[in-house]
């Protein structure tokens, strides 16, 4: 038994959970670990978040809270120990929608059009105290991941420059951004009404930002091809529900985009290079084409020519490469 799993039990067991059956749930790119617990019909998850390895729980229940206060189907907390990490929560279900898209495609469109609802529903609310703000400088630092990682030449400070000179023009903190607002964070949840029936995961890393970055990250997902006329109804379904200027929107969804999509290409090469996973390598083709209509739009004019002659388009030939500096990728 590991250290972790003694104190996960002991934590268990100052709860009606102590002895349930565990079974393993599909983690994410961080450190933590869940769990599923059964006992009888009933089920619960365990998040182990150890904090020897960076995490911390308490922004977890604390955006939690403030979902569940706006009517947002995140996960109830049902116990939780801050100090040894972890928690306790309610258990959602298994329906992601990048799993029931494929069972029940005809669906599609209406769960698009949910978690937009979502979307436009959290940012009429009041923004929680204390959050940090995800301003244009930060934002530049994290674009500049993907002349560090995943390859780039001295272009990396003028492309630095000019994405922080477009960021800056369309800055807004107004709203709280979940930063991975994704098909596969995003759970279908028909039994409840409204904008509960879509559940909430992985919203830990919020903060104050602008109104257009969780559908840039809904609409251009890394891991799962959204139909084009979707993202295209679903901007314009944003835009006309909350009054936007549709110009100046979209202009900043696509600085928004190619910032994110940046930042992305530069995160994918490094779990794969530091951290020996290699299967992120696969994502980076999507997420260069979405970079690349992004830079499409005027708004990204003086940005376009550095990204495009700095960084390498993602052949088979140079992914192949990229993961074979992967110690776990498969050897010859």
């Amino acid at each position: 038994m590991t250290d972790r799993m003694g104190l996960a039990e002991k934590f268990l067991s100052g709860t009606d959970w102590a002895g349930a059956d565990t079974a393993p749930l599909a983690g994410d790119a961080s450190n933590r670990r869940y769990l599923r617990l059964s006992r009888g019909t009933q089920t619960a998850v365990l998040m182990d978040a150890p904090p020897a390895r960076g995490e911390d729980i308490r922004p977890f229940i604390a955006i939690a809270k403030h979902l569940l206060a706006a009517g947002l189907s995140a996960p109830r907390i049902l116990a939780q120990d801050t100090d040894r990490g972890f928690l306790l929560l309610e258990d959602l279900g298994d329906d992601l929608f990048a799993r029931i898209i494929p069972r029940e495609p005809k669906i599609e469109p209406d769960l698009y059009r949910a978690a937009t609802d979502v979307l436009i529903h959290l940012h009429r609310q009041p923004l929680p105290k204390g959050l940090a703000t995800y301003d244009a400088s930060m934002m530049a630092d994290k674009a500049a991941l993907a002349f560090e990682w995943y390859g780039g030449t001295d272009q990396c400070s003028a492309a630095h420059e000019a994405m922080l000179t477009a960021l800056s023009y369309h800055a807004d903190d107004s709203v709280l951004i979940q930063r991975d607002y994704h098909a596969e964070n995003l759970l279908w949840l028909p039994s409840r009404s409204g904008v509960a029936r879509v559940g909430l995961l992985d919203f830990q890393d919020a903060m104050r930002g602008h109104p257009a970055y969780d559908l840039v990250s809904l609409l251009q997902d890394a891991r799962r091809d959204v139909p084009p006329e979707i993202a295209v109804d679903m901007l314009a379904y944003y835009i006309t529900h909350t009054g936007q200027d549709e110009g100046r929107f979209s202009a900043a969804y696509h600085v928004l985009g190619a910032q994110r999509n940046l930042r992305i290409l530069g995160v994918f090469a490094r779990l794969c290079l530091r951290d020996d996973k290699a299967h992120y390598i696969r994502l980076i083709p999507r997420v260069w084409a979405h970079l690349m209509h992004d830079l499409d739009h005027p708004a990204l004019a003086d940005l376009a020519p550095f990204v495009v002659d700095g960084l390498p388009a993602p052949t088979v030939a140079y992914l192949k490469d990229l993961e074979s500096q992967c110690a776990t990728a498969p050897q010859p």
